[in-house]
């Protein structure tokens, strides 16, 4: 595999064969260095940490200097096997059957890197350009996403780099390449509400105070929420509980205290702010003149964005839709991506592969949709620089 002839499907068997399960690197980052570096790009490490978190390497990449700047974002990270037993093959040996490539992170999102890798390849085979083709690779997006593709995009800028436009390769499509393009995402606040009462035998409810009777009450009043009805480019905030605990291990006894664990993702019809305290509100009405005690904690991982229709998002869909000879649609379903941290420094819109078996076992993807995933990014690069 030469800098002069970089197949996608093989650059992607040799990402999938380093077992980057978050955040541990297992040397896919440096795979991916030493093939970027025979192209001609400058490559710098950029490993972050913090305290209570673990330290994660990540990878920038540049080829050319100055104005248009077209950065791919990605991530070599891949969540969790699972039980390996239960793979039709281990799920790091990348093999190949009935056209189809399997191994865990060939759908999200090694194959897309190497896609990239092969298009930006091509096009500075052709001649000079005028401009920047970056990679921004972390090995920290499956995970908490602190010492990743934030941290890099604070620290370049600091170094004076600026991009113009970036394409998050994650899979968009639902079920054929070339369906969907994603221009924005919604944003998603957790939730936990604990609520406590006081603990006792069942048989004398006099006595006790079940934190699970209110718990329920706010619950219900929550789901029972419509909070907007969309927009033209958003689907409805959506409300689900996810989590319901008490601390409790018997059958005779109510709890002293019980936590449900709620996520709202959410569109731009909404805000942080006003979601906080439309939950704590209902929350102190359902227990007002009670005896109840509450606490609530927020975690907001995401902003709603939406990247308008542009001559940047113009250029992605005539590229997909060269390729694939199919209409593509731009949407902003789905859940959270490294494009959230993207969106604050330039446009960006995502595009990749099918996403249907992306975190399953044998996850897999066809083998001519990586190939032709390479020949889409080299169309957006050229109608990018032309």
């Amino acid at each position: 595999m030469s800098a002069s002839n970089i197949d996608p499907v093989k650059l992607t068997q040799s990402l999938i064969s380093c077992p980057s399960v978050t955040p541990t690197d297992a040397g896919v980052l440096q795979t991916l260095q030493d093939q970027l570096e025979e192209i001609g790009f400058r490559c710098t490490r950029m490993p972050f940490e913090e305290t209570g978190t673990e330290a994660v390497d990540n990878l920038f990449a540049s080829y050319g200097e100055g104005a248009p700047h077209l950065c791919f974002g990605g991530h070599t990270d891949v969540v969790p096997v699972g039980n390996s037993a239960s793979w039709t093959n281990d799920p790091f040996d990348a093999v190949i059957k009935d056209g189809n490539l399997y191994g865990r992170g060939t759908a999200d999102m090694k194959s897309a890197i190497a896609a990239f890798t092969a298009a930006a390849s091509n096009f500075i085979k052709t001649g000079d350009f005028k401009g920047t083709i970056s990679l921004l690779i972390t090995n920290d997006e499956e995970g908490p996403a602190i010492n990743g593709t934030q941290k890099v995009l604070e620290a370049i800028t600091k170094n004076g780099e600026k991009i113009d436009s970036c394409i998050v390769g994650e899979p968009t499509c639902p079920a054929q390449l070339g369906e969907m393009i994603k221009i924005g995402r919604r944003g998603s606040l957790t939730t936990n509400i604990s609520i406590i009462g006081i603990q006792g035998h069942v048989a004398y409810p006099q006595w006790t105070l079940n934190p699970i009777d209110a718990l329920t009450k706010v619950l219900s009043k929550i789901v029972d929420l419509k909070l907007d009805e969309g927009t033209e480019d958003f689907p409805p905030t959506n409300i689900e509980i996810v989590k319901i605990d008490a601390d409790n291990t018997a059958d005779n006894v109510v709890p002293h205290s019980a936590t449900a664990q709620i996520n709202i993702r959410y569109n731009i019809l909404q805000t942080e702010d006003g979601l906080m305290k439309l939950l704590q509100e209902i929350t102190d009405q359902e227990l007002l003149n009670t005896e109840y005690k509450s606490t609530i904690e927020f975690r907001n991982s995401a902003q709603p964005f939406l990247t308008k229709e542009s001559d940047f998002t113009k250029k992605i869909k005539e590229a997909v839709d060269l390729v694939t000879g199919l209409n593509s649609e731009f949407s902003t379903t789905g859940g959270t991506s490294d494009a959230r941290f993207f969106k604050d420094y330039c446009e960006v819109a995502e595009f990749g592969l099918v996403g249907s078996t992306a975190h399953q076992v044998d996850e897999h993807v066809a083998v001519k949709d990586i190939e032709n995933l390479a020949k889409i990014y080299e169309e957006i690069i050229k109608k990018y620089f032309n």
